[in-house]
């Protein structure tokens, strides 16, 4: 399982991913995944529903499911109803809780 760590900072705001399944235990900077589409070249944010919040919401996406086709499908709805709430400052989320969210995305039911 993943974990997503979030902190904003006067300078920047940084996304990291632990990934318990990695037999080295470590963390890793979350891809933005511009290849993808590049809504925000300056970096991630969140907190509100502009272009760093939707790059967040692709690269969460594409990086919990392991799916870059479903993770366009639904990453635009997921920057609203998730990535736009998160505490400006620091959050975190788990693979589990993003997969949840995109099964109640695609069943019309996530608030």
């Amino acid at each position: 399982m993943k974990f997503y760590h979030g902190e904003c900072t006067p300078e920047s705001c940084e996304v990291d991913v632990i990934d318990a399944g990695n037999p080295n235990g470590g963390g890793y900077a979350l891809d933005p995944r511009q290849d993808l589409r590049n809504h925000s070249p300056t970096g991630y944010e969140w907190g509100y529903s502009g272009s760093g919040p939707a790059q967040l919401a692709l690269a969460l996406l594409a990086d919990a499911l392991g799916d870059d086709e479903k993770a366009q499908r639904h990453y635009q709805d997921f920057k609203f109803k998730v990535v736009a709430r998160l505490p400006h400052d620091r959050w975190e989320l788990s693979q589990e809780d993003i997969c949840h969210s995109v099964a109640e995305l695609a069943r019309g039911r996530c608030r």
